[in-house]
């Protein structure tokens, strides 16, 4: 009961909005001070400072054997870093890796990972001990020179930071995710940076700008080219940037082809991934022209071979790597780091500020470290002189006294020394009295005497101290200098595909399963009425082209779909293929959603001017600013708001002048003004075109020249313009074409005019180019002709105009 008692005194009530709250704060600042963010003095983390340290104490320095990882793991869990084995093995790992780090601070034994993502192998296999520059982090810290703090069970010391004799945080970088915050550092060159630190000890008033003459950008331990150095000055200037970085690549002449040779990666890219990459762009026909690809890098470097086709163009080729691959890539600096305890974003001067206030304090308290020792062993000394000052009497003071205790008591009543002067004349050795070993007492006493009037020459005027640290800054450069390994490509112009891309007349055939490519418009031959055709397109049995557009390579194509959505792409990134071939899927160039089906596709040179008019299967009406659709987004954005059940079937070009025709699927035809439907927004669902009885829309024709109707069983007709009179937008329309049973029901119509050209393409693939000036122009209820020969069970299903007979 008397336990019970106690234990409800003990709960508290809260609000459990309050205690969540303090509970994520509490989570986050941990994860935040002790786990994702490095420090601006050292530049490391806990557990990268936990695992040098604890190399350190395992006496595992750069001259000494490699010793198993396994161990090395297992002293800093046990230690100093509580967490997952996991965790620290691939923080030492890493630490290891030189296409990591720019400069190792591990020397690793064994298998520990590659660039192309390799796993390293297991800790117990794996050996390791510091770099000489890690030795550089540490040295000094037995000098009191840092902080020490208690470990996780308060049974050892551990160091709140490194000594760090280098720039650390600038040299290697760092990143991290903490919770609402992350930072990603860029690695520097060693050189640069420490001439940097120099150049801003020199002159405190130094600007961001002065000190990029010394630091020229970041220095990637995988090298690469850095595009321009905007990016870069953000990233110095205010702590974030932007670098965009691309492989090094040659293009080299190979048995009258070309291939392109890449032999330097942009930082933290995976080969592997790459080059898998890569072959599925060309197997989807994102990138054309390559005819092989494979590793060929060994021991003494990278080697990736890209084999052109013959004929193809390097420059496109690498312009589509660099687009659609990891082969150009863009490094965010977010320079987030600790100070104080404080996450703060950084600027270039204000991490060197840092650094070198913390080298500051690291050598003023290094100093007074080797004072106060300097001045205990002169304390000593001049005990030890005044004993060998007065050998005969201390020895005999010695020899009479009854025990130590009175011997020493009674060295410090006659001779006025210290308890520790007493102790350490006690303590000499008799060797110590010969006239060479006091003439060295001497002589050390006298150094001390220089010593320490030299540190506290220093430690009385912080020049000197600025001078110690330029002096080992240079000492570091001597040691660690090396040549920059990333370039700069000054005023780089990202060349878009279309530069690069003939200009053409293209036909793009697109299948009922949603494949899709383009071919020269040269590759349909033109054929009399009544021809059987060619074979446009090679497919499975069960698919059909759906719909041909003739268009130029820099058109724009803006694709319609059921949803009502709209998506965009140029017509050069449709995947080029031969007249066999099915081309490439939809779904692989367009972000569809589930289910969603390419519906309308219109070509178009530009987005200024004039507005689309889109019909959809129930007969409704809707038109929009063109200047509305010509930023889609990724996923597509919203075309037409269609109402439930309805489907949209057709998207014109329209200026407010023009008059259409709507055709439906039992011969009736609408013609009206466009003029008559306003403009309306992206989401609106549209006004009634057409007043259908158990009828639906097949398409939508401009109303000039002549109307050239086509029906499923292969005849059609031109009809005048004119034998069509002009309604108001929602009428019945007027008899079109008659569809008997020879016609069968109508599948499209055009505008056309003598001199251009028309495609009928069927269910089976068959596709025949036929000139307009061979259809004859008869009534508008007539019957007509026939226009395609076809085989047994086969149907037109599509229909396309070539202006011009191009």
């Amino acid at each position: 009961m008397e336990r019970t008692m106690v234990e409800q005194t003990r709960v508290q009530q809260r609000l459990i909005e309050d205690e969540m709250k303090q509970s994520y704060v509490d989570y986050a600042m941990s994860v935040i001070v002790g786990r994702a963010l490095p420090n601006v003095k050292d530049g490391l983390k806990p557990v990268h400072r936990r695992i040098l340290f604890a190399m350190h104490e395992l006496g595992l320095s750069s001259n000494k054997p490699f010793k198993k990882c396994a161990r090395i793991v297992g002293e800093t869990l046990g230690k100093f870093h509580p967490h997952g084995d996991t965790a620290v093995y691939d923080s030492l790992v890493r630490m290891a890796q030189d296409f990591s780090l720019r400069y190792p601070l591990v020397n690793g034994h064994g298998n520990f990972g590659s660039v192309d993502g390799d796993s390293p192998a297991a800790q117990r296999y794996t050996e390791a001990k510091l770099q000489k520059l890690a030795e550089d982090l540490l040295v000094d810290i037995e000098k009191n020179t840092v902080d020490f703090v208690d470990n996780f069970d308060a049974s050892l010391k551990e160091p709140l930071v490194l000594p760090s004799k280098v720039p650390n945080l600038l040299i290697n970088g760092s990143s991290g995710i903490a919770v609402g915050m992350a930072t990603n550092m860029p690695p520097h060159n060693v050189s640069e940076v420490i001439d940097a630190c120099i150049a801003f000890i020199d002159n405190n008033e130094i600007n961001v700008i002065e000190l990029m003459e010394h630091v020229k950008g970041p220095d990637f331990p995988t090298g690469g080219i850095i595009l321009g150095r905007g990016g870069v000055a953000n990233a110095y200037k205010t702590g974030r940037g932007k670098v965009v970085v691309r492989g090094v690549v040659d293009v080299e002449e190979f048995k009258s082809r070309e291939r392109i040779i890449i032999t330097e990666l942009p930082y933290q890219v995976n080969k592997a991934l790459l080059i898998e990459n890569i072959a599925n762009l060309v197997r989807a026909k994102r990138i054309d022209g390559i005819s092989d690809l494979r590793d060929e890098s060994d021991r003494t470097g990278m080697r990736i071979v890209v084999e052109l086709k013959s004929g193809a163009n390097s420059s496109l080729v690498l312009n589509q790597l660099y687009k659609h691959t990891a082969l150009q890539s863009s490094f965010g600096v977010i320079n987030l780091a600790l100070v104080a305890g404080e996450p703060k974003v950084l600027g270039l001067k204000e991490l060197i500020h840092y650094f070198v206030e913390h080298r500051k304090d690291v050598v003023t308290r290094r100093t007074k470290f080797e004072l106060d020792k300097a001045e205990k062993r002169a304390h000593i000394l001049e005990g030890l002189k005044v004993a060998l000052e007065n050998i005969d009497d201390v020895v005999a003071l010695i020899k009479g006294s009854p025990d130590a205790l009175a011997a020493r008591n009674g060295l410090i009543s006659k001779y006025s020394l210290s308890e520790i002067q007493a102790q350490a004349i006690l303590d000499m050795k008799l060797q110590r009295l010969t006239s060479l070993e006091t003439e060295k007492i001497n002589k050390e006493y006298e150094e001390l005497l220089k010593l320490i009037e030299e540190l506290k020459g220093i430690l009385l005027d912080v020049s000197k101290v600025y001078s110690i640290i330029r002096d080992e800054l240079i000492e570091m450069k001597k040691k660690y200098g090396d040549e920059r390994r990333t370039k700069f490509m000054e005023g780089a112009i990202v060349v878009e595909d279309e530069d690069l891309i003939k200009k053409e007349d293209v036909v793009v055939t697109m299948t009922g399963s949603g494949y899709v490519k383009r071919l020269p418009l040269e590759t349909y031959r033109q054929q009399g009425r009544g021809g059987k055709g060619v074979k446009g397109t090679g497919m499975k049995e069960e698919d059909y082209v759906d719909r041909l557009i003739v268009c130029g390579t820099h058109d724009s194509l803006l694709f319609f779909t059921d949803l009502g959505k709209v998506h965009w792409l140029k017509c050069y990134g449709v995947p080029e293929g031969g007249r066999y071939g099915k081309g490439g899927n939809i779904v692989n160039l367009l972000s569809l959603g589930p289910g969603e089906k390419v519906s309308a596709v219109v070509p178009l040179k530009g987005f200024s001017g004039g507005s689309l008019l889109m019909c959809t299967k129930k007969g409704l009406l809707k038109k929009t600013k063109l200047s509305e659709y010509s930023r889609p987004r990724k996923g597509g954005i919203v075309g037409i708001k269609l109402r439930e059940g309805d489907k949209l079937i057709e998207v014109r070009l329209v200026n407010a002048s023009d008059e259409l025709v709507i055709g439906t699927k039992k011969g009736m035809a609408v013609r009206f003004k466009s003029g008559q439907v306003r403009d309306m927004g992206r989401n609106a669902s549209g006004v009634r075109g057409v007043r259908l009885v158990d009828d639906v829309v097949v398409g939508m024709a401009n109303s000039r020249d002549t109307l050239l109707t086509v029906t499923e069983n292969g005849y059609g007709k031109r009809s005048k313009v004119e034998d069509y009179r002009l309604v108001n937008r929602g009428a019945k329309g007027v008899i079109n074409i008659k569809c008997s049973s020879r016609n069968g029901k109508v599948v499209g119509v055009k505008q056309v005019k003598d001199g251009d050209e028309v495609i009928f393409i069927t269910k089976q693939g068959q596709v025949t180019r036929v000139a307009v000036s061979n259809i004859s122009v008869i009534g508008r209820n007539a019957q007509g002709v026939r226009l395609m020969k076809l085989n047994s069970g086969d149907k037109i299903i599509g229909v396309a105009k070539v202006a011009n007979g191009k």
